[in-house]
């Protein structure tokens, strides 16, 4: 028997994440303390139009103090703007490979939790079409059946039928007559 919609409305929702749940914590790319949340939205920023727009503005404030002879604290060859780059890509790098791997990890969890799902959705497919294919064999036997009836029924009314146009007969020629 097919639920009622109330029926169908009082069952257990369906938890749609429950595949995806047991990756949850693979969420926050370097953890979730303090730190790990500070240097996930440091990697997060590189590259951005925000940070290169700034590191570009922040270069030419400081070449331009420096050549200008506003200031002197970095003259050309800009030795200190150098290492500032280097120690800037030494700590950069490092979070951007993390965040890249740990993406890579959460992504593969991602996809082996779709897959199960899929799988989970090709089984209860299966098992529909199994119930559907039982529901149609009932349904065919069902209207075999009646089919059968249907035709006792015929057959029995046109013996009744006959009986009594026989009964009719008999009575009729048996009668006795009139005067």
């Amino acid at each position: 028997m097919n639920p009622t919609p109330s029926e169908t409305a009082s069952a257990a929702p369906v938890d749609h994440l429950r595949f995806h749940r047991p990756h949850a914590h693979l969420a926050p790319t370097f953890g979730t303390d303090s730190f790990a949340l500070k240097a996930e939205a440091f990697a997060r920023f590189f590259g951005t139009p925000a940070f290169l727009g700034a590191q570009t503005l922040i270069v030419l404030i400081w070449v331009g103090l420096n050549l200008s002879g506003v200031t002197h604290f970095d003259v050309y060859p800009f030795i200190l703007l150098n290492l500032a780059f280097s120690l800037q890509s030494a700590y950069a790098a490092p979070l951007i490979l993390l965040a890249q791997t740990r993406q890579a990890a959460r992504d593969k969890a991602q996809t082996e939790a779709d897959a199960q799902h899929r799988e989970a959705i090709a089984i209860a497919n299966s098992e529909r079409q199994t119930q559907a294919a039982q529901h149609t064999a009932q349904l065919l036997e069902l209207l075999e059946q009646n089919t059968r009836l249907t035709e006792m029924t015929k057959q029995l009314t046109e013996r009744i039928e006959n009986l009594t146009s026989e009964m009719h007969q008999h009575v009729l020629h048996k009668a006795p007559p009139q005067a």
